[in-house]
């Protein structure tokens, strides 16, 4: 299975650790896409005007990604959650939210879940959470706006404090060390290929982070790789974190904001003013800070 944190990064820069041409250039192969004819307000979601006036908007989320994005009870919970309720309240209306699984990239998740729907059982949102931006990558999805960056994710290290005394680790320790990642996951892809080959004995996958960081504090391995917000969340006394330089690297840090049907700028507009207010009174470094991670800034 291909994780979120390998599918959005793999999306964002071509990344294939051997398609350097597509990283360069992550536009050259594009081929311009269809855009929706004839289609009713149900496949291409409601404007501004439409969504004020029913009281509340559609926001998709990632399911079973926490500190992310989660029920706990039925009921909603995490970052994305409470910015996306953030967003909802600036506007003057409720949020709700539509819990969904990623797909084989980001375009198909865009396309399943701000511009067509899936093929079967699927709905557009008004506003889709954690959309990784980068300014070379909007020409391949015509559809949507790439707007509201309101973080950054980058990738980090945990490791037990009584294994790493001194020294924290760097990735050239799990030589020897052992090391849980994501399964399909980017730091399980950069790990596998670092120093030739050389730590692949030494990689525990795990079918996400949640059981990979319980790994670490259980003691069955040393270390986790995986973005930092995921490993912050599942640290215990007796574990650290750091974030050391990661030769060979591609993509290691990100930018996160919002996807919005490119017909209905209006609301891209209002939702990139509620972040950018958000951001700048502290309100959604807030919301990070009470999950117990740190806010990285995004880049806009």
């Amino acid at each position: 299975m291909r994780t979120l944190t390998f599918v959005l990064s793999l999306a964002i820069a071509g990344l294939s650790f051997g398609g350097q041409a597509r990283a360069a250039d992550p536009c050259a192969d594009y081929v311009p896409q269809p855009k929706p004819q004839n289609a009713g307000r149900d496949e291409v979601g409601q404007d501004l005007d439409q969504i004020v006036e029913r009281g509340f908007m559609l926001f998709a989320v990632y399911e079973n990604y926490p500190p992310y994005s989660w029920e706990d009870a039925g009921k909603p919970r995490g970052v994305d959650v409470d910015i996306a309720r953030l967003i909802a309240e600036e506007i003057g209306v409720k949020a709700q939210f539509n819990f969904v699984s990623s797909d084989e990239n980001l375009e198909a998740d865009l396309r399943n879940n701000v511009w067509k729907g899936a093929v079967i059982g699927g709905r557009v949102s008004n506003v889709m959470m954690r959309v990784p931006y980068d300014s070379a990558f909007k020409c391949r999805v015509e559809q949507v706006v790439f707007t509201g960056q309101y973080s950054t994710e980058s990738i980090a290290i945990a490791y037990a404090k009584s294994e790493y005394p001194d020294a924290k680790p760097v990735p050239a320790y799990f030589r020897f060390d052992t090391v849980a990642v994501e399964n399909d996951s980017i730091s399980d892809f950069y790990l596998t290929s670092f120093a030739g080959g050389q730590l692949a004995a030494n990689i525990a996958r795990y079918p996400d982070m949640q059981a990979a960081m319980t790994a670490l504090n259980g003691g069955e391995t040393k270390a986790a790789m995986g973005p930092l917000g995921q490993l912050e969340y599942g640290l215990t006394d007796a574990t650290g974190v750091h974030q050391p330089p990661l030769a060979g690297f591609a993509v290691s840090k990100w930018t996160l904001g919002v996807g919005v049907h490119f017909r209905f700028r209006p609301l891209s507009y209002a939702v990139d003013d509620a972040i950018y207010a958000a951001l700048e009174d502290g309100r959604i470094a807030a919301i990070f800070d009470s999950y117990g991670l740190s806010f990285q800034p995004p880049l806009r």
